[in-house]
């Protein structure tokens, strides 16, 4: 697995959307670390703490989560003698007081979340670091209670101030004609008066500063000269107290080093696991089942990316096949398709829920490589070729049974005979080694390949023939088509330009067909044409089951004919009429089309050998079988029969 593959199948936007969910920068830096492990016993133990707290969450308590704000940097310096200042030590206190709550919490919640609650009890709220903590430190400040000394110096500084500020006010007095007001203030923590500047000499004292004007002097007067330096004698004392006091609480701190290191990687822990429930609750995300083998079950899967716009998947891989080929119209789901299976693999294998329904069953991965892209940008189609090659040689280097693979537009940007070819002999080696392997393609060639392939199988993207819009719902069993005529017909291309194309496309499948076989599909196309050795017999025995052809006759109601067009079979529902149109019933839909865009593929004799069968029974409802079935008896008052207007394909 590399970064490349993860950043094609968007894995890298889910672990965007996972740091979001963290709230501390060690949770966060476990998110930003989580890789997808192949190692089924890890993964299951992922699970199960992201269903645990998923649980946790749904029962609507508040998890006491802490952000542990400047805890890792007190950590950092913690053992290397550095005495903590107040705002870090009550930062480590608030912290303390979190472990406490999450320990509280976590006891109460074993039930719910037993792996998880678990993870608590390595946890320690340090309580006599915590309450001295507690005690000493109140609003970023040492309290008086921090020691019996400070307790005395501060008296001291208190009695010294209230001295001070009476001699102060005697000052103003004194000295009040040459004052700009009477007020007392501090400056460079000096106690001070403001005194006019022209009239300096009338107060004796120290100018301790002066105004932005320079009009305004701050003078401490000589009166309380001596009171200030006893004052600043104290206040001296108070520092050395301070920073003893803090030295003591920093050494208490580092004693419990241990403990907090534990206790950050055990919150870290419940910040990663919590933002991996978040995550997986914001998409609706299951815990599904994890197999040992490695196969893929999705049932209603959906992209977790897309919301609410997402259509549900359902695919398998792994039991009864090892590759899926699957073919479609452009814009039809193909791409997604790929990135859903091979992101809920990388999902899965980080621990994270996903959304699919009950059923689903993911294995584990050794390798999972995607060559995924839109194609879109001419820097891009100029190196398609080249950069499809780089990630085919590490595919066929990683290519084993625990290897998951995911090729978009196999053949895509080079010679398409050459790249079919290419593609089929990169499927055959990747077959032989038993990597899983979905890949999406246009070409014939590979669709038959996979039909006549054990261990292989189609699949289709779903497309309304009559709207000849996608309907982004991958169905298995079947290959689909471009729908390139139908859909070009439909936006107005001239008639005699379509007519033109079906030629050269008859003419060309008749040309590629295969001599060594001679495998066709319905319409006489070439089939898969690279014999195999180890399948040449059983090709050969599909050869020989084929019906031939019936010969060229007028088509009746009930024959089964191919449809140019759409690619796919019909039922003709009504004959031709003066103007060459024929009414074919497909899949419940009764479209009209030109006799030349038909073929006949099985005869109604075939069919329906008892040429008494009621052919209302294809054609008609039971509904409207009912019905007709009153109305030969007798007049039925206000029943009628509609019969809905055909489609025209004109």
């Amino acid at each position: 697995m590399n970064e490349t593959t993860y950043s094609k199948l968007e894995f890298n936007k889910i672990k965007e959307l996972l740091l979001g969910f963290t709230v501390s920068p060690a949770g966060r830096q476990l998110a930003d670390r989580l890789q997808p492990s192949p190692k089924l016993r890890q993964v299951d133990a992922w699970l199960r703490e992201t269903e645990e707290a998923a649980r946790l969450l749904a029962s609507g308590a508040s998890v006491p989560l802490s952000a542990m704000e400047g805890i890792d940097a007190f950590l950092v310096l913690l053992g290397k003698g550095r005495i903590y200042n107040e705002t870090e030590l009550e930062q480590l206190s608030v912290w303390l007081t979190s472990v406490a709550q999450m320990k509280k919490y976590m006891a109460a919640k074993r039930q719910i979340a037993p792996t998880i609650a678990s993870y608590a009890d390595s946890m320690y709220d340090c309580p006599e670091l915590r309450e001295e903590l507690q005690r000493c430190i109140r609003y970023g400040l040492i309290t008086d209670q921090a020691s019996p000394d400070l307790a005395f110096i501060r008296r001291h500084i208190y009695a010294s101030e209230d001295r001070i500020q009476r001699k102060l006010e005697q000052s103003l007095h004194k000295y009040r004609t040459s004052l700009q007001e009477t007020v007392i203030s501090k400056r460079r923590d000096r106690f001070v008066i403001a005194v006019k500047r022209e009239l300096r000499k009338q107060v004796p004292g120290t100018v301790w500063d002066e105004s932005s004007s320079g009009q305004t002097l701050f003078v401490e007067p000589i009166d309380v000269a001596e009171l200030q330096a006893e004052l600043q004698q104290w206040k001296a004392e108070e520092e050395r107290e301070r920073t003893a006091v803090l030295a003591r609480l920093s050494e208490l701190a580092e004693a419990y080093s241990g403990e907090l290191h534990r206790n950050v990687e055990a919150m870290a822990s419940f910040d990663f696991i919590l933002a991996r429930a978040k995550l997986s609750r914001s998409y609706d995300g299951i815990r599904i089942g994890l197999s040992d083998r490695p196969v893929i079950r999705l049932e209603g899967a959906r992209h977790p990316l897309l919301g609410g716009e997402g259509v549900p998947l359902n695919v398998e891989l792994g039991y009864s096949w090892k590759q899926l080929i699957i073919t479609g119209p452009n814009t039809g789901g193909k791409t997604v398709t790929l990135k859903t299976i091979g992101l809920f693999v990388l999902m899965v294998q980080s621990g994270l829920l996903v959304p699919a329904a009950e059923g689903s069953e993911i294995g584990t991965f050794d390798h999972v490589i995607a060559d995924v892209g839109d194609g879109q940008s001419l820097e891009q189609s100029l190196s398609t070729f080249s950069s499809h090659i780089t990630v085919l040689k590490e595919m066929l280097d990683r290519a084993s049974p625990r290897a998951l693979l995911l090729l978009d537009e196999l053949a895509a940007g080079t010679d398409p005979a050459e790249g079919i070819a290419l593609s089929i002999a990169l499927l055959e080696k990747l077959l032989q080694r038993g990597a899983l392997t979905v890949a999406t393609t246009h070409f014939n060639e590979i669709k038959t390949y996979a039909s006549r392939t054990p261990g292989c199988q189609n699949g289709k993207m779903a497309f309304d023939p009559i709207t000849l819009k996608p309907l982004y719902r991958l169905e298995m069993g079947e290959a689909g088509e471009s729908h390139a005529f139908a859909i070009a017909r439909r936006y107005g291309l001239p008639e005699e330009v379509m007519q033109r194309a079906e030629q050269l496309l008859v003419r060309k499948n008749g040309r590629d067909a295969e001599p060594e076989t001679g495998l066709k599909d319905p319409e006489g196309n070439a089939a898969y044409s690279v014999t195999q050795p180890d399948t040449a017999e059983k090709a050969a025995a599909e050869a020989a089951a084929v019906p031939e052809k019936t010969k060229k006759r007028p088509l009746e109601k009930g024959d089964a004919v191919w449809i140019y067009p759409l690619r796919r079979q019909g039922i003709v529902y009504r004959a031709a009429d003066e103007r060459g149109t024929v009414i074919v019933q497909v899949q419940g839909q009764k479209l009209s089309f030109n006799q030349k865009r038909l073929k006949l593929y099985i005869e109604r004799s075939e069919l329906y050998p008892d040429a008494e069968y009621d052919l209302d029974i294809v054609f008609e409802s039971k509904q409207n079988r009912k019905l007709r079935k009153q109305m030969s008896r007798k007049h039925v008052e206000g029943v009628c029969i509609e019969t809905p207007k055909e489609d025209l394909f004109e």
